[in-house]
């Protein structure tokens, strides 16, 4: 049996499903500039995807990469959304 696809695609769903409440907390705390943090963490991670001999580790380091790339869109999405009132804005924020 080969357990791959699983692993795989269990693995993206935690990962997908960790980064959620990650961009609603950096918009809360940080507000959209900290943009570049994720860009920094997707480019690393995809970096060293291309050097990594182990296909699945290759992969999910991939699939982190994007869904940091994803997470900045999200930011500046949850920014609208708080905006709209959808989600609580920090006070203390400027």
């Amino acid at each position: 049996m080969n357990f791959t696809g699983v692993i795989v695609g269990l693995v993206t769903f935690f990962i997908i499903g960790l980064f959620h409440p990650i961009v609603i907390k950096a918009e809360y705390y940080f507000g959209v500039k900290c943009w570049w943090i994720f860009l920094l963490l997707g480019i690393i991670s995809l970096v060293i995807s291309f050097f990594v001999d182990n296909n699945i580790i290759a992969i999910l380091l991939g699939v982190f990469s994007f869904s940091n790339f994803w997470s900045i869109l999200e930011l500046f999405e949850q920014k609208k959304r708080v905006e709209k009132g959808w989600f609580p804005k920090n006070p203390k924020k400027k």
